[in-house]
């Protein structure tokens, strides 16, 4: 080194070892945020017999959720591009930790609606920041790996949460304590977790709002694949706010543990379907999502007419695979058309559509079930779901064929 040159000094070990373990931390804390937006779901029995509510409250106050997923989307959505990953996610930890305590000592429904509103801004800050944080810190060698990676932790997290809380509620004691208890303890480790990464933003956006649209020429394939993810996520949403009900009163089995493996099972098979679907064309990927979801209402539509503990379990594995190749795939439909510069606010819109899938249609099946009660409701519910998921794909084979008649017809021209 020549004199009055400086150079840079080598990243310390402290340094490497923190840049070696980015990605697993990042993923750690990704899933055990995402572990307290279900975990209430075996635990709602447990509240409505201490504070006396029924089936339609409970969808409510599952609904809210999405409220606060929707404000951090267009809210916050483009902060971590302006001011870094690191704050972004730090927020959504204390958003996570702040659920957890109001869960923790809720006595009301205005608190339990609070608490939701609370875990879905976690979820939301969360589920983009996240995604983008572990894809940019990957090295080199795991960068084709890194989304499945980050679909790994948001997913198995999601259906790690009812699994934990219904083992928890089944068999220890104080269960709507403990569970939060120890939702908190994994908060806490998130947020040491978030801290010891280094930054992966250049930090090159402004703040604003997300804006929301979706560009002409990618408008016909737009509402087909949304018209699938709104109903892939409606079913995620029955089975996460009522899977615990129909259980109890329907099939008849109390269990809290079985009622959060089932739920759980969905987010499961959609994960597994996501990664292994990533491949297919996306076009074909949302019409075999859709038959398979299709397929799906159908196994709960007979589940709940005879009672069937296996076929409730089997409507949730097949809808979730149906649900995880039509959502992940669709979106892929999406982008490939999206010109680079309004891919964000496209994704965005279509979150929106997921989103306000797992809210609206749960609070109209609590109200149903007021009327007709809660068998009739869900295979109410259920017909109309396959209804949709069948109507998406006869629009895709409608598209399909279409476009390969404009070949012909050109191809017999030329």
């Amino acid at each position: 080194m020549t004199p009055g040159r400086s150079a840079a000094a080598p990243p310390g070990p402290t340094t490497r070892l923190r840049r070696d373990f980015s990605v697993a931390l990042l993923a750690y804390a990704f899933a055990a945020i995402m572990v307290g937006t279900t975990l209430p779901t075996p635990l709602y029995a447990l509240y409505s017999e201490r504070m006396h509510f029924s089936v339609l409250t409970t969808t409510v106050i599952y609904a809210t959720y999405a409220g606060g997923v929707l404000v951090a989307l267009l809210v916050f959505g483009r902060w971590s591009d302006a001011i870094g990953r690191r704050p972004v996610l730090l927020a959504g930890t204390a958003c996570a930790l702040a659920s957890a305590v109001v869960f923790l000592v809720a006595d009301s429904v205005p608190e339990l609606l609070v608490g939701r509103v609370l875990s879905g801004l976690s979820a939301g800050i969360f589920t983009g920041t996240a995604t983008a944080a572990v894809i940019e810190a990957a090295p080199a060698s795991w960068r084709d790996r890194a989304p499945a990676v980050a679909t790994i932790a948001n997913i198995g997290g999601l259906g790690a949460g009812p699994v934990l809380a219904g083992i928890l509620a089944q068999y220890a004691p104080a269960p709507l304590d403990l569970t939060f208890i120890v939702h908190i303890a994994l908060v806490v480790l998130a947020t040491i977790a978030v801290a010891l990464v280094p930054e992966t933003a250049s930090r090159t956006g402004k703040l604003g709002l997300q804006r929301l649209s979706v560009p002409p020429q990618v408008r016909s394939v737009f509402i087909t694949a949304a018209l699938a993810a709104f109903a892939g996520f409606s079913v995620t949403g029955l089975f996460t706010s009522v899977a615990p009900s129909l259980l109890t009163n329907v099939i008849g089995i109390g269990n809290h543990a079985l009622a959060g493996l089932m739920a759980g099972s969905i987010f499961g098979a959609s994960a597994i379907a996501q990664i292994a679907g990533a491949r297919i064309n996306p076009r074909r990927a949302v019409a075999l999502g859709c038959a398979i979801l299709t397929a799906g209402m159908g196994i709960l539509v007979v589940a709940l007419h005879y009672s069937s503990l296996i076929g409730l379990i089997a409507a949730a594995v097949v809808s979730g695979i149906g649900q995880g190749i039509s959502f992940s795939r669709g979106l892929a439909a999406v982008a490939e058309l999206t010109p680079a510069d309004r891919r964000a606010e496209v994704s965005s819109t279509y979150f929106v559509v997921a989103y306000i899938a797992i809210s609206i249609p749960v609070i109209g099946e609590g109200f149903a079930a007021q009327v007709w009660g809660l068998r009739t409701a869900g295979m109410v519910f259920a017909t109309a779901v396959g209804v949709l998921a069948l109507g998406c794909l006869t629009a895709i084979l409608w598209q399909e064929s279409r476009t390969k008649s404009g070949r012909s017809t050109y191809a017999g021209t030329g």
